[in-house]
């Protein structure tokens, strides 16, 4: 890739997200291997993103390159799919005062990464893939403590704060720019 199609592919989100990793790795080497092979060996965030559900998600059932590959379907499928991942990387910097860097939500909190996992299962259910997706939604309750049916529907730019607990029934409709806390039940 030539220097500028570099620089112009890191910017926003995903420079933010780059720039934070690389800091990261200066300061914890210890971490450098887990951040390289999470955010600096890839060339932008779908790559990224399918790469941390993937480690997160796959199982001796259903490998992570298989979960990788149906991630990267999703995201070449609807980049809408990516775009609201940004969305909801920003919201929770803007939301949570706790927060770094944008790498501990990519890394570390557990309503972020669920909500991706049902992002790509919402994606399979809409293909027609719904015991696939039955299984994302599986392996992100079991993992995150977060319940999302996979035809709910989810807008861009939610934090889902601390994750646990959260169910979301499959007739319930999230919007935008919603904020929710753990223990929260919607749909019945």
């Amino acid at each position: 890739m030539a220097r500028l199609e570099v620089i112009t592919a890191r910017r926003g989100v995903w420079g933010e997200l780059y720039a934070a990793a690389e800091e990261a790795a200066r300061r914890e080497p210890q971490l450098g291997s887990l951040l390289h092979a999470t955010v600096l060996s890839h060339r932008d965030l779908t790559h990224a993103l399918s790469f941390q559900i993937a480690r997160k998600l796959g199982d001796a059932e259903v490998g992570a390159m298989s979960v990788r590959e149906t991630c990267e379907a999703a995201f070449a499928a609807d980049a809408a799919i990516v775009a609201a991942a940004e969305a909801d990387l920003q919201a929770v910097a803007e939301r949570d005062p706790a927060i770094k860097s944008l790498i501990q939500p990519l890394l570390y909190f557990k309503g972020f990464q669920a909500l991706q996992a049902h992002r790509v299962a919402h994606w399979l259910w809409g293909e027609g893939r719904e015991t696939l997706a039955f299984h994302f939604q599986s392996r992100m309750s079991e993992l995150f403590q977060v319940d999302i049916h996979p035809a709910a529907r989810v807008g861009s730019g939610v934090f889902l704060d601390h994750g646990t607990g959260i169910v979301i029934g499959e007739t319930a409709v999230v919007g935008d720019e919603v904020s929710m806390l753990h223990g929260v039940t919607l749909g019945g």
